[in-house]
């Protein structure tokens, strides 16, 4: 798999590249790197694990919580919850380190595993680094015990405890309905689950919040998450909010860490444009710190455009909800995402929830009697095309002279009506290509002739 860690946790295809050896190894070394960095100090750690439901997820479950459990640390298991209710749960039950297992968007094959510090905030690469170096030290003295193995065993009273904790469920929904600015009387949502994590969550906090709900791919059966719906497959989503003559349609991915949405006539709204609709209304309530959205490069050139014509200040990060979470964090600011769908409410959450978002959203609506559509109008949307190279190395994305070359005439080209990024994705073997232009065609023959460059020079 090469280095372990990608952009969101250690990724791959279940059983082949994520076996249950590593998944335990690495729940071993998070364990040691965690309590030696001062985490542990002085009383028995504890560990909230949780999943999405891929069939997967069921031995890599009993793999991490048998890794944890030999380290010495009490674990508490969730069941299936999305991502942001493991990392709002490690937060307030006060434990040690939080563990989900999930690929996220990706197909049912493929899962990963994302670890959580104490307070639900994502590792800092540098404890990554120092998790895949333990964890390299424990492959290679597996079995062993004591100085040679790298750490010593726990025996007796001294290994960790493992039960269930069924109240996570209401703890985590009675949360997001706590935070919203206000009910949801009178909307009628559709919700797409993706046959996910969300699957339960979604549905229960928008009726309670007072939201008419109707759901889609909420049936998840361990075998077709993601499979034709969710936040990456929108056409369900579309028909079924016409056909229901709904407000609004949300779509969560496999963990349910990110939100997209459809308005009444069936349209796309982009992380972007909600990011826009969020930023407008949390400054209206004066939540907006310093009047400032966080946002990241593959953000369209028409948000930066909106938030600059609303007074609003835009600070921009490297791709990656980790990274837009860190200029948060950093500086004190309140919103930031992705145009994929992670949006970061800070003061309600440490890493991108779905159902929060959607939930502000519809908030939003409720609040103003403005349609979807009318509010998401705040931003125009540039001419985007994002065309996903597989199959090519795309570790020589910023090496090859010949890409670089396309990509300079290429910017010639387009000169100040547009931009390329090219960038190497974090979770999957493949480079995205992305093109902004004055207009779609434009757009599309550049990004076109880009793609066949970095194939032929990358493959």
């Amino acid at each position: 798999m090469g280095r372990l860690f990608g952009t969101d946790g250690v990724r791959g295809v279940a059983n082949a590249d994520l076996t249950a050896e590593l998944a335990l190894g690495l729940s071993v070394a998070a364990a040691h790197v965690l309590g030696e960095a001062g985490g542990f100090e002085g009383h028995r750690p504890v560990a909230v694990v949780g999943r999405d439901p891929r069939a997967s997820g069921e031995f890599l479950e009993a793999a991490v919580v048998a890794g944890l459990a030999s380290a010495g640390v009490d674990v508490l298991r969730v069941g299936v919850l999305p991502t942001p209710a493991v990392a709002y749960l490690t937060g307030v039950l006060g434990a040690d380190l939080g563990v989900m297992l999930s690929a996220s968007h990706n197909a049912m094959p493929d899962n990963g595993i994302k670890f959580f510090a104490r307070g639900g905030h994502k590792l800092a690469d540098e404890l990554e680094n120092a998790i895949e170096a333990r964890y390299t030290e424990y492959a290679a003295c597996a079995g062993e015990r004591g100085e040679g193995a790298g750490w010593e065993r726990p025996i007796g009273a001294g290994v960790g405890r493992v039960r269930s904790y069924d109240e996570g469920f209401d703890q985590y929904v009675a949360h997001l309905i706590g935070v919203l600015p206000n009910r949801l009387d009178g909307l009628k949502v559709v919700l797409d689950e993706a046959h996910g994590a969300a699957a339960r969550v979604s549905p229960e906090a928008f009726a309670r919040a007072g939201a008419e709900v109707v759901t889609i791919g909420a049936e998840p059966d361990g075998l077709n998450i993601n499979d034709g719906c969710g936040s990456t497959h929108l056409g369900l989503l579309r028909a079924a909010v016409v056909q229901h003559g709904a407000d609004l349609g949300i779509a969560h991915d496999g963990d349910a860490d990110r939100c997209l949405a459809v308005d009444h006539t069936g349209a796309e709204v982009d992380g972007d444009q909600i990011l826009a609709v969020l930023a407008l209304a949390m400054r209206e309530r004066g939540a907006l710190r310093s009047d400032t959205v966080v946002a990241t490069v593959m953000s369209n050139l028409g948000f930066k455009l909106a938030m600059e014509r609303e007074g609003l200040e835009f600070v921009q990060t490297a791709v990656g909800d980790r990274y837009v979470l860190e200029a948060m964090k950093e500086h004190g600011y309140a919103l930031g995402g992705e145009q994929s769908g992670h949006v970061i409410i800070l003061d309600h959450a440490t890493t991108g929830d779905g159902t929060l978002t959607g939930l502000m959203l519809a908030a939003r609506i409720a609040s103003t009697g403005r349609t979807l559509a009318d509010l998401a109008a705040v931003m125009e949307r540039l001419p985007q095309v994002l065309i996903n190279v597989p199959d090519v190395d795309k570790s020589r994305v910023g090496t090859s002279a010949e890409l670089a070359s396309a990509v300079a005439e290429a910017e010639r080209e387009l000169g100040s009506t547009g931009r390329v990024l090219l960038r190497p994705s974090g979770t999957e073997p493949l480079v995205r290509v992305m093109v902004e232009a004055a207009d779609i065609d434009q757009a599309r023959s550049v990004g076109g002739r880009l793609a066949d460059v970095v194939k032929s020079s990358l493959g």
